[in-house]
């Protein structure tokens, strides 16, 4: 084991980078899952819960067959709780409930709003972090850019506004999972399987609990809605997971995260391609707007040395912006 965390030259890129692209293919694609699963009649809260309950069976399979060791901290559980809720329960039900309203694309496009929210709630959170000009821009931007998505310009669509600020909503909460992930669990020395496991599983009894309060019973949206639902959550939420470790072992979760960045491509592809949907020019032009805005938070002109591994592994490289071990690129 190397005495501190590899330099991204030195990972060769076949090792990570058909990870990172497969990765970027099934979250960009999530978006058109969960339009397929609103338009059958499937409830938001039940669009969350079938997504948490197949990853929760996937990530708990690996567990097993990996034969890891399940914590028994009652604090680690607590923060997965915390953690399963906010990055997992809240904004998976936000989406779904947003999508009922707005296009899969443009779901997609304020998903790459993810790491502007993460930067926001970074800068309350860990006092050690300070603005800095080029921040500030890129929250800047980033804001230009949701307004041109919204064409404020011509007064904006009564659905298209509150299904994007659903969506909003979302992805601020998503900040928040990652910022609370980076204090209180991201030096745990626990596999990130596991984590992620006791983060998804916890989200699934939730949404059981809090589904049939907020939706009523569950709804048999047909064979095609339920493909869509195990693909989302078994692929999704459940082996994405472990190839986006793979690609956080291998380069850090810096470069794991910009995979945000392709979520977009990919939920217009689809989106287009398969469900018929529009795209407009100020969808495009924001969408790029929105993630230079990201690309300016995230990238610093001087970074500090490489911090010693811990036991574990190499530590995921840190940009300045608190990057969690978490992705920020899930629907």
């Amino acid at each position: 084991m190397a005495n501190s965390a590899k330099a991204l030259s030195d990972v060769p890129a076949k090792s990570w980078v058909p990870h990172f692209i497969v990765c970027s293919m099934i979250w960009g694609s999530g978006f058109a899952l969960i339009k397929i699963g609103v338009q059958a009649g499937i409830a938001p809260g039940w669009v969350a819960f079938w997504r948490c309950f197949f990853g929760a069976l996937v990530l708990w399979a690996l567990v097993l067959v990996r034969r890891l060791d399940v914590p028994r901290d009652w604090r680690l559980w607590g923060h997965a709780l915390v953690v399963g809720t906010v990055l997992n329960a809240f904004p998976f039900t936000l989406f779904a409930w947003g999508e009922q309203y707005i296009s899969s694309v443009t779901a997609g496009v304020w998903n790459s709003t993810i790491p502007l929210f993460t930067l926001a709630w970074v800068l309350i959170m860990l006092p050690d972090e300070k603005p800095t000009l080029r921040r500030l821009i890129g929250i800047a931007t980033g804001l230009i850019g949701a307004l041109v998505v919204l064409g404020v310009w011509s007064g904006g669509q009564s659905t298209l506004l509150k299904g994007s600020l659903i969506c909003l909503v979302a992805t601020t909460s998503y900040g928040l999972g990652y910022t609370y992930t980076r204090r209180f669990l991201s030096h745990a020395d626990v596999p990130a399987i596991t984590l992620s496991a006791l983060q998804v599983g916890w989200a699934a009894l939730e949404l059981a609990l809090c589904a049939p309060l907020l939706n009523g019973a569950p709804h048999w949206g047909g064979w095609g809605a339920l493909a869509a639902m195990v693909l989302l959550g078994s692929i999704g939420t459940g082996l994405a997971y472990m190839w986006n470790l793979s690609v956080i072992r291998a380069v850090g979760s810096t470069v794991a995260s910009t995979v945000a960045y392709l979520t977009p491509l990919w939920a217009a592809i689809v989106g287009v391609f398969f469900l018929d949907e529009s795209l407009g020019w100020n969808t495009v032009v924001g969408a790029l707007l929105i993630v230079s805005g990201v690309l300016l938070t995230r990238t610093s002109p001087s970074r500090p040395a490489p911090a010693p591994e811990p036991a574990g592994g190499p530590e995921p490289a840190d940009d300045g912006a608190r990057s969690v071990e978490a992705d920020p690129a899930k629907p």
